[in-house]
């Protein structure tokens, strides 16, 4: 296996930690995507696509259910508190 470039290792360095927290913030950010709330390249229009919000919070609900009793309590109410939001937001998008 050869060994990274110093480039390549720099560009490892950009990216935020893995984390609980940033994963579930990552898929989060997804669902508002899907929401409509960013467009799809600078300049670009912004669609909505509540299927896929709505596959992408059935996802965060099976990672809440699957890790219970894994997380630490600011992880746990992470999760907890953004399927809240996302839940309602939707409810409010499908209207």
């Amino acid at each position: 296996m050869r060994e990274a470039s110093p480039n390549e290792r720099k560009q490892e360095h950009d990216y935020p930690q893995v984390t609980f927290t940033n994963f579930v913030l990552s898929l989060s950010t997804t669902v508002l995507f899907h929401f409509g709330d960013f467009p799809e390249h600078e300049g670009g229009k912004t669609e909505k696509n509540l299927p896929a919000a709505k596959q992408t919070i059935d996802i965060l609900d099976m990672i809440n259910e699957k890790t219970k009793g894994n997380l630490d309590e600011n992880e746990g109410k992470l999760i907890q508190g953004v399927l809240y939001e996302l839940k309602m937001r939707y409810v409010k998008e499908k209207v």
